[in-house]
């Protein structure tokens, strides 16, 4: 990474590749989450106002004149700012880059409620105009049991206030978040929030969970069992099934993610989303643990890639070596899994 003359944090959204990285907070102000250690060791800060200006005027000096066309605020919420001191960046922000045609940011649920609608709208119009919203899940049990500290009423309430102020939003699902236990529950509540919330797009994304993290520490004492990959797609299969009344775009977009070729607008592309869920599962157990290795290992990228022959033989006499071994394919996709993450 080149070393730049202002302040970047670690992470930013998958659609943020090619945006301006400007930080206006160090961490994350909950960093309680089960399934993250990304914070876990940094003291969360907001940053000092004229602190963040003076990197904006260095990103402008640096990248000379460059069109950027978006900027994304990090680190994990931005909405913990004074609104004027928000706004103040905001208007900065476009004055050092006129080019900039959309500025976004994680919100969390718990933090925007907080403000009135009048605070969100003068944010809006100041040039924050998009949200990354990780509400992982609708469902209140999973909610408590990896300690979000937000509620499906707050996901709600938040996504209509972000809408109504003219904002777009992302709201981002974590499938397997509930362990097998709670994966129906998982699924069908998720659905029934985002129906009412109402997102612009939804993101899904596949847990792999992390060392250190608390899930982590919950797997091994037994009180949290991963779904199976294919449970994963069925769980995904319920949700989907389920979305009704809304116009979201939905996908499958990161690494992750088993099966990137599910993606497509709601309602219109459901159906043939539905399809290629049920492509996979119904193919024979030892076709579909031939995909999921092959698809971990970067052989595949679509379920068509198995058209392939000598693709489809290579990977089964990789299968065939794992299953010799003795070991769980299972915790092997897991690992292959949290890699990405």
């Amino acid at each position: 990474m080149p070393d730049y003359p202002f302040e970047m944090g670690p992470i930013r959204p998958v659609d943020e590749a090619d945006s301006l990285l400007i930080r206006t907070t160090r961490g994350c102000p909950w960093n309680r989450c089960e399934f993250c250690s990304l914070y876990r060791d940094l003291k969360f800060s907001m940053r000092p106002v004229e602190e963040i200006k003076a990197d904006i005027l260095a990103a402008r000096d640096y990248f000379n004149g460059h069109p950027f066309e978006t900027c994304f605020l990090q680190d994990g919420d931005s909405f913990v700012m004074k609104t004027r001191d928000i706004i103040e960046i905001l208007t900065c922000l476009k004055s050092a880059f006129p080019s900039l045609k959309r500025i976004s940011s994680y919100g969390r649920a718990q933090t925007m409620v907080k403000k009135s609608p009048g605070a969100m709208k003068e944010i809006c119009n100041a040039g924050l105009n998009k949200l990354y919203c990780g509400m992982e899940s609708g469902s209140e049990k999973v909610l408590k049991q990896v300690k979000k500290g937000i509620t499906p009423d707050s996901i709600i309430r938040s996504a209509r206030m972000a809408g109504e102020a003219g904002m777009e939003t992302t709201q981002f699902i974590i499938l397997g978040l509930g362990g097998r236990e709670l994966s129906r529950d998982h699924a069908l509540e998720t659905a029934r929030v985002l129906n009412q919330a109402a997102p612009d797009q939804i993101r899904l994304l596949t847990i792999g969970v992390k060392e250190g993290s608390g899930l982590d520490k919950q797997m091994a004492k037994g009180q949290f069992i991963l779904p199976s990959e294919t449970g994963m797609i069925q769980e995904q299969r319920l949700l989907l099934e389920n979305l009704t009344g809304i116009t979201s775009h939905y996908a499958n977009h990161h690494g992750i993610d088993l099966l990137n070729e599910v993606r497509g607008q709601l309602p219109h592309d459901k159906e043939t989303m539905l399809a290629i869920l049920d492509r996979f599962l119904n193919m024979s157990e030892p076709a579909r643990n031939n995909f999921i290795l092959g698809r971990r290992l970067g052989y595949y990228r679509r379920l068509s890639d198995m058209d392939n022959s000598l693709t489809r033989e290579f990977v089964g006499k990789q299968l065939k070596k794992l299953r010799e071994s003795g070991e769980d394919l299972e915790t092997i996709f897991h690992s292959l899994r949290k890699q990405v993450v």
